[in-house]
């Protein structure tokens, strides 16, 4: 059974937008199993997430590493913006 999901991520800054886009499109570009692809684009000040899988759990699993990576790089912009 394929599975799908689309997540709109908004972001006060259009600069982090793109920082997070960059960062996340190379692991978008050559996912790490072929059980689920991500395909992502913008639509400011939306960063949109477009997840396509063969069953829930590899949807899950895509859709959790994402938002722990987009966690990740806004808490380190925050850390990066706070020091200067």
């Amino acid at each position: 059974m394929r599975a799908r999901a689309i997540l709109r991520l908004e972001f006060p800054s259009e600069k982090n937008l793109k920082i997070i886009n960059v960062a996340l499109a190379p692991e978008a570009a050559k996912p790490a199993t072929p059980r689920s692809k991500v395909h992502l684009k913008i639509e400011e000040p939306f960063l949109v997430l477009i997840f396509d899988a063969k069953d829930t759990v590899a949807l899950r699993a895509a859709v959790n590493s994402y938002l722990r990576w987009v966690s990740a790089i806004c808490n380190t912009l925050a850390v990066l913006e706070a020091i200067g």
